[in-house]
């Protein structure tokens, strides 16, 4: 019973000490003497923090949303050089595309461009791999003849990143030709060798 009284005064001595330090609750400060309070002179809204910003006003480049930069490339500036099925010669409607990228490429003589071959999910791995090869070497053929051919890199990505089992439309988005910026002359490298590229 001795044991059992020492531990129940234990007991009542930390609890003492703990109410006792949390008797008081901070005081909050009256709103209109904060900075941002009504007669501070604050200029922030908080009913404005949703609202749209005005890039141009602010200075800001608007920039489409389907392009991704990172330190070595930069892809969706330009729209991919889409195939017929089985096929790797460039459609004569797609050859603009590649006009664009030449363009680019007399604008910009410090940056290379890859192309990245690709393929729907029909075939083998094998097959794929060598129909995107032989895409991407087409769109290379057709891009040498306007810009500079040691500046334009191939490279086949087949069928990794088709939808697999995917309906006519997502198949015909799947057989294409993207085409990849890549900002310095040694990033060619750098970006093959990221995964997910």
């Amino acid at each position: 019973m001795n044991i059992s009284l020492k531990k129940l005064c234990v007991l009542a001595v930390g609890a003492a000490v703990l109410f006792a330090g949390c008797s008081k609750k901070p005081k909050r400060p009256d709103p209109s003497a904060t900075v941002l309070g009504p007669t501070a002179g604050g200029t922030v809204n908080p009913l404005d923090v949703n609202a749209p910003v005005d890039a141009s006003a602010a200075g800001l480049e608007q920039r489409d949303p389907n392009i991704i930069e990172d330190a070595n490339s930069i892809r969706g500036m330009f729209e991919p050089v889409y195939f017929d099925f089985d096929k790797s010669d460039i459609k004569q409607a797609e050859r603009a595309k590649l006009q664009k990228a030449a363009d680019y490429m007399k604008q910009h003589p410090e940056q290379r461009i890859l192309l990245e071959g690709h393929c729907d999910w029909r075939g083998t791995a094998e097959y794929n791999l060598g129909l995107g090869d032989r895409r991407a070497n087409a769109a290379k053929r057709y891009l040498s003849s306007l810009a500079p051919a040691e500046r334009i890199e191939t490279l086949s990505k087949g069928s990794l990143d088709a939808a697999q089992n995917g309906d006519d439309a997502a198949m015909a988005k799947d057989r294409r030709v993207d085409i990849v910026i890549l900002k310095a002359p040694g990033a060619a490298g750098a970006a093959l060798a990221q995964p997910g590229m």
